[in-house]
């Protein structure tokens, strides 16, 4: 099954850009704004930059119609397809192909700094998202093929798990404490001295010494 074909995503649009026809390059320090005839533009219209996959397409069409006047294919940037001339921030040099593959250098121009510095954004922040999807990918393609685990249960084998606490002790079970009575139910208080037995008898007699008669050299006599 065939690839889907890329779309085209539009990164920029500006409706107003001059094109200057350009004299060949006097030296290898590059082109100068001030080397061209400025009040007297060869077209003006309506650029706009556009992607398709990593290429980008600087498209010089008419601002009311539509119709492509030239377009430039960029691979890279800065390079040789789009260079910004020496003496202004505002002034490119543009390099436009045709269908059959015929290329020209054309000048460019923006009216306004704000503009040149949207279009010089948009193809910066493009070619720096290409250069980083082309380094994941490289760094994705280094990395050695993790082997592949196999989980399945080979013919006859088992598996065996030990889970802990799985039986609860067997603990005695409180005995039930039993009175004097025999019931079960709580420890009987103590009875209060003088007092009366839980039983309904009364507490047994204390013997005194008045009561108990001493005998012998133990014995007091009474006084007279």
């Amino acid at each position: 099954m065939a690839a889907a074909a890329a779309s085209e995503s539009v990164l920029c649009v500006k409706t107003e850009v001059k094109v200057y026809r350009i004299p060949p390059r006097a030296s290898s320090r590059g082109h100068r704004a001030a080397d061209w005839k400025l009040d007297q533009a060869d077209w003006s219209g309506r650029l706009s930059v556009t992607t398709k996959g990593e290429t980008a397409y600087v498209k010089l069409e008419d601002r009311v119609t539509g119709e492509l006047f030239a377009e430039a294919p960029v691979d890279s940037y800065p390079g040789i397809a789009i260079e910004g001339v020496t003496d202004s921030s505002r002034y490119f040099v543009l390099r436009i192909q045709d269908g059959a593959g015929r290329r020209a250098f054309i000048g460019v121009g923006f009216p306004d700094r704000e503009d040149a510095f949207d279009f010089n954004v948009a193809l910066q922040d493009h070619f720096k998202w290409v250069k980083q999807d082309a380094e994941a990918l490289r760094q994705e393609q280094d990395l050695p093929p993790c082997p592949r685990l196999d989980l399945g249960f080979k013919e006859g084998q088992t598996i065996q798990l030990h889970i802990g606490n799985m039986k609860r002790r067997q603990q005695p079970r409180p005995r039930p404490v039993t009175t004097t009575a025999g019931t079960s139910g709580a420890v009987p208080l103590l009875p209060p001295p003088g007092g009366k037995h839980p039983g309904g008898k009364g507490s047994p007699k204390r013997t005194t010494e008045s009561q108990t008669p001493r005998t012998g050299s133990d014995a007091v006599l009474p006084l007279t």
